[in-house]
């Protein structure tokens, strides 16, 4: 179980990665695909900003309409708050298909990919802050591609960052590849 903080400090983590690793490559770099159905780093972070497109803001008008003063701070998760996570674990291996809208192979994709991720990682930091005062457990965030259903506000959040992890762990074993092509 992640407190709001951990998932802080993972989601400033995750930020500094990213301005770190990637921000300054150059752009055959980021496009760089291991393998044509594999993803390049920006295609790992064009997934993510479409996840975020859509639960950034639905997260925020969940913590909005439960922050009346009943302050649940531990996350505690549902059959279907499990399952999301036990999906996106960065330690599951099992390759998941992703919803087609959601797939971004073979997008035409520029620096700006960049820097919507770390926009939205900024959101998130901030979005993480404003839950300190909702209702962790109330199950007010539709899900994604199947909106009748709905996750509780903090394992939506914990979802979000084991999420991000995942892919950002991605385009970095996609950097490491280029590395060696680049020292063979």
């Amino acid at each position: 179980m992640n407190s709001l903080e951990q998932l802080s400090q993972t989601a400033r983590g995750l930020y500094e990665t990213v301005a770190t690793e990637f921000a300054s490559l150059d752009l055959g770099f980021l496009n760089f695909k291991p393998a044509p159905e594999s993803w390049s780093i920006l295609e790992c972070l064009e997934h993510l900003n479409r996840y975020s497109r859509y639960y950034n803001p639905a997260i925020a008008k969940a913590i909005a309409k439960n922050s009346d003063g009943k302050f649940v701070q531990s996350i505690s998760h549902s059959w279907l708050g499990k399952k999301s996570l036990d999906m996106v674990r960065p330690d599951n291996l099992k390759k998941n298909k992703t919803v087609k809208h959601m797939n971004p192979n073979n997008s035409q994709l520029g620096r700006a990919t960049v820097e919507e991720f770390l926009k939205h990682q900024q959101e998130l930091l901030n979005l993480l802050q404003s839950a300190k005062g909702a209702d962790l457990n109330k199950k007010a965030v539709p899900v994604e591609f199947f909106k009748l259903l709905k996750l509780r506000i903090g394992e939506t959040l914990e979802f979000v960052v084991v999420h991000e992890t995942r892919h950002v762990q991605q385009a970095l074993r996609v950097k490491q590849q280029l590395e060696k092509r680049a020292a063979a």
